[in-house]
């Protein structure tokens, strides 16, 4: 059986250190709509975090 994950949206955001509480969140709430939320640090910039939302 194949898994496949699209992504819907990606978006930049400045770091924060409660953002993850929010995806969590998102997570939790919405697991039942086959939707995933996840987190990133930004690979180019320190300051910025990728937040990309899936449909599983």
């Amino acid at each position: 059986m194949e898994s496949k994950i699209e992504v819907l949206s990606t978006v930049k955001v400045e770091k924060s250190k409660d953002l993850y509480k929010i995806v969590d969140a998102l997570n939790r709430t919405l697991k039942h709509e086959d939707l995933m939320f996840g987190l990133a640090l930004d690979q180019e910039d320190e300051e910025m975090m990728v937040f990309t939302i899936y449909r599983t």
